[in-house]
């Protein structure tokens, strides 16, 4: 498998969790273990079983960790939905790091398929 730091989606990703880490810094302090921990938690989640998946023996494995991966971008999503909808961050922001989210969904989207197609 390939290794992953040459994944273009998992140095997107990276890129994503970084963002994310930054919009939850202003979250108030009684959510750190609540909203703020999940949304962390499952944006680390997207990067690290690409690699994790991309360290395994087999296509038939890294693909179970990429559908992992697309699960964790649903499960953001859905928690920066509801950040948004409580204002803890602004349409704004919400809509940069949705769209980012967007394109890493995409994104892996189109890596699953190309593996498939190797299977």
């Amino acid at each position: 498998m390939s290794h992953f730091r040459k994944i273009l989606v998992w140095q997107k990703s990276i890129s994503l969790v970084t963002k994310i880490y930054k919009a939850t810094s202003t979250f108030p302090r009684e959510e750190m273990f609540r909203l703020t921990s999940q949304i962390r938690r499952s944006s680390v989640s997207i990067p690290s079983n690409i690699a994790e998946g991309s360290g395994r023996e087999s296509t038939k494995d890294f693909l179970r960790f990429l559908y992992i991966s697309m699960g964790s971008i649903f499960e953001m999503q859905t928690q920066l939905e509801i950040a948004k909808n409580i204002i803890y961050i602004k349409e704004e922001e919400f809509n940069n790091l949705y769209e980012d989210s967007r394109e890493i969904e995409r994104m892996l989207v189109s890596f699953i398929k190309k593996l498939k197609d190797t299977i």
